[in-house]
């Protein structure tokens, strides 16, 4: 062997040594970290269970869920065992579809993991001599430079591959890039038609008010009233309509009704100062009564139950009246102390009045209806048909429940919202370019040339310290790519909102299509590009050569893949095994629970704290699909094994926390009936391409031309497939086809009628429920009852509602 031979192999050997050393202790830390964290929640959940039983304590569509056992680990059994069926019943669609993501995942992983062990890696490793741990992206350049290495680079011309002298081994890629699309593809027609048989099923047999009422857009200004719409709609023959809800120009009563609420905020305050307010002293007398009523001392912890809150009461005292002082005259020179309670009593008295006289008033009606027909089925037809032959003119669509609608919203203009929508594009636009500019240290920090560059002094410390060197190259940089896809979620949260749509559900749709676009786009192509260069400059230079060689496209794929699957190999080590668990403690919940103790004043305000922490799917989901995509890309490639195994493991542990969440500890809106599950598959297909795509370039790099060029049917089949998934199964996931309706075709499914599950009242949010009118769509500014005092004056017995 040759002196330069012999130097490759050394570098090769160090270079794989100091990757396996960074998985091991990405590993140990990870399970350190994530295991301290499952044992804490098995401590304190029977002790917690106002926070961690929060659902199945205060929802009735967890009421008919087993009990969980009180010891350490008795609980996971039982959950285990909960079915699929069960689950339905007691979360709904949503979950349902949720959680059958990560069934498909496991399903897909372990089939990818076994023929990666069995075949893939043994192949690799006779012909290319590949160990079992893939190379470490330490430099910026590539090490591997004999034949034998993994990727064959050119070290006289970096930016051409080397075509091997036995290169049959690579149709087994070829073969398998075949294969696992197809067993992709499979599974998710499989699963798809599982669930649309479940949601037609479920479906098709209620009759609430929800599933017979469309929600009809782009009304004509000669139709805005509620007989006339009636008149168009029976006029087309499809049914009779039981009642239209006409939206108007409500602004100005929202807007009192949200000042009002503030004075009775203010209202309270002021008699909770005055009556004196003993934290200490009711907690203790709530919670001993609490033991003497039902013997239940397990909340023991710092946590308040429900009860507990409902239960606050200011104790009278003698002391003087709270005071506010009031500004008059010009520029406000003057003021005047005033009784706090008297005024805010006399101005809550003046918004009533303001408030049931803007209930009788007319205003202004909208282009948007909301129109209850007799019948499912006519209204089904309704949706499914075109109604007017003008663009844009009487689009008919599916309402939300009326809970889920967001009122405020109603009366926005068409214009108005193209403008919101459009504002808030061009804002993600420009967020986009800065992430970028975020993401390009964090890439940097994968590599000890650039270390070297920005800071000389550490870079010599970390080649001394080969532990804390990948502390540095490992668990930094994925730690900062969690904490900032878990940090960035909750400003998209906040545009999707800013966006002026009429659901909640819509909203949510919303969120995961930004938040998936940021994890995508951020955090897996640009730092892909930036992790393949050591630099800005380097940067441009590759994509020089790319846009002047259309071979450097293939180049640049490969060697981006090559240098960061020990990065996402970390990253799903850390995802899985080190900050899943942290999900089941609700860090975030129990961090913020004593500010808001200490900034809880009446009792309305610890009623509020004992409420169930919302499960978002647009703060979950998107993360987890980008796991998924990484999985499929590397899938086939030499490290895919490592990749496959921890991503089978984070899928495992992933869906059956989040079905503890779903099920016990979380409240989750029941809005969109499963309708995140074609966006899920719109993903999945995406990985897919892009699998494909890297695989062509990986195959074209190594010199296997024809074996590269044997993958562009693949390519074909699977664009024509998203078509024909988009025409043949996402109609019946937006739709209830007519031959479902009524007819109770799968027995061995729950009904509704055996489900608390109500899509109408979800989370508790009822909207007129008069005895002789029932649910319907209305504002409920226009119909509830108006909010009364939480606070038990002096001679009156005055107690909180049930509902926060």
């Amino acid at each position: 062997m040759s002196l330069n031979a012999s130097k490759d192999v050394s570098w090769n050997d160090q270079f794989r040594s100091t990757n396996q050393r960074n998985i091991k202790v990405q590993v140990v830390i990870s399970v350190v970290f994530g295991l301290s964290a499952f044992l804490s929640f098995c401590v304190l959940r029977p002790k917690w269970t106002s926070l961690y039983h929060a659902r199945k304590k205060q929802s009735d569509a967890a009421s008919r869920l087993p009990e969980l056992p009180k010891t350490l680990f008795g609980w996971i059994p039982v959950l285990y065992k909960i079915s699929q069926e069960e689950v339905l019943v007691s979360a709904g669609l949503d979950a349902y579809a949720f959680l059958a993501f990560f069934r498909y995942a496991i399903k897909y992983l372990s089939i990818t993991l076994f023929f990666s062990l069995t075949i893939i890696l043994p192949v690799n490793y006779k012909f290319t001599g590949q160990p079992l741990f893939p190379n470490s992206p330490v430099n910026g350049t590539d090490p591997d430079h004999d034949h034998n290495s993994t990727f064959a680079f050119d070290p006289n011309n970096p930016k051409k591959g080397v075509i091997e002298k036995d290169n049959s081994y690579l149709w087994m890629y070829t073969v398998f890039v075949y294969f696992f699309t197809f067993v992709a593809l499979y599974l998710l027609t499989q699963e798809t038609k599982n669930i649309i048989r479940v949601r037609q099923a479920y479906l098709g047999t209620q009759a609430t008010i929800t599933d017979r009422t469309l929600r009809l857009s782009g009304i004509p200004a000669d139709l805005r009233s509620e007989d006339a719409i009636k008149d168009f709609i029976e006029g087309l023959g499809i049914g009779k309509v039981d009642s239209v809800m006409l939206c108007r120009n409500w602004q100005t009563l929202d807007n009192l009704m949200s000042k009002r609420m503030a004075c009775l905020r203010k209202l309270e305050e002021s008699w909770t100062v005055y009556l004196g307010h003993h934290h200490s002293l009711r907690h203790s007398r709530a919670r001993q009564r609490q033991r003497d009523q039902i013997g239940d001392v397990e909340e023991n912890g710092a946590l308040l139950s429900r009860s507990e809150m409902e239960q606050a009461h200011a104790m009278p005292a003698d002391r003087p009246r709270p005071t506010i002082k009031l500004r008059y005259g010009l520029f406000n020179m003057y003021s005047k102390k005033i009784d706090a309670i008297d005024y805010y009593e006399e101005k809550l008295r003046m918004l009533d009045e303001r408030v049931h006289a803007l209930r009788t008033a007319e205003f202004k009606p909208t282009p948007l209806a909301f129109v209850t027909m007799e019948s499912t089925a006519a209204c089904q037809m309704a949706i499914q048909a075109i109604l007017d032959p003008k663009p844009g003119q009487l689009l008919a669509s599916s309402a939300p429940p009326p809970a889920d609608v967001v009122w405020k919203n109603t009366y926005l203009s068409r214009n108005h919202r193209i403008m919101r929508s459009w504002s808030i594009m061009i804002l993600i636009g420009i967020l986009t370019i800065f992430w970028a500019a975020v993401v390009a240290p964090l890439a940097g920090l994968l590599s000890i040339e650039v270390i070297d560059k920005v800071l000389p002094g550490l870079a010599a410390a970390l080649e001394e310290h080969e532990i804390v060197r990948s502390l540095v190259q490992t668990g930094l940089p994925t730690l900062l790519f969690s904490l900032l896809a878990l940090a960035v979620p909750y400003l998209y949260d906040w545009l999707a909102n800013q966006q002026g749509m009429t659901s909640q559900g819509d909203v949510e749709l919303s969120i995961i299509s930004k938040n998936f676009f940021f994890t995508f786009f951020n955090l897996f192509i640009v730092f892909t590009i930036w992790g393949s260069a050591t630099n800005f400059y380097e940067f441009w230079q590759d994509l020089r050569d790319i846009l002047r060689n259309t071979a450097g496209i293939a180049y640049a794929i490969a060697k981006a893949l090559e240098q960061l699957s020990p990065f996402y190999v970390n990253l799903i080590i850390l995802q899985g095994l080190g900050l899943f668990p942290f999900r089941l403690l609700e860090v975030g919940s129990v961090a913020l629970y004593p500010f808001y103790l200490i900034g809880a004043k009446t009792p309305r305000d610890y009623a509020e704290l004992a409420k169930p922490p919302i499960f978002s799917y647009g703060f979950y989901l998107p993360q987890t699909m980008l796991i998924f995509i990484i999985c499929i890309v590397y899938s086939v490639l030499p490290s895919s094994w490592l990749i496959t195994l921890f991503g089978l493991v984070y899928f495992c542990i992933g869906g059956f926390i989040h079905k503890y969440q779903l099920l016990y500890a979380m409240e989750h809106r029941q809005h969109s009936t499963g309708q995140a599950w074609p966006m899920i598959c719109n993903r999945i297909i995406t990985g897919l391409i892009l699998f494909q795509l890297a695989m062509t370039a990986t195959l074209a790099l190594r010199g296997a031309l024809t074996a590269s060029l044997f993958l562009a049917p693949v390519l074909f089949i699977t664009i024509w497939y998203t078509a024909y998934f988009q025409r043949t199964y996402v109609p019946l996931m937006k739709f209830i086809a007519l031959r479902s309706i009524d007819r109770q075709s799968f027995p061995e499914l729950p009904t509704p009628s055996e489900s608390p599950w109500d899509r109408d009242t979800d989370y508790g949010r009822t909207v007129d429920t008069d005895p002789q009118t029932g649910l319907r769509y209305i504002n409920p500014n226009l119909v509830q009852p108006l909010e009364t005092l939480w606070i038990r004056k002096p001679g009156h017995g005055v107690r909180p509602p049930d509902q926060a």
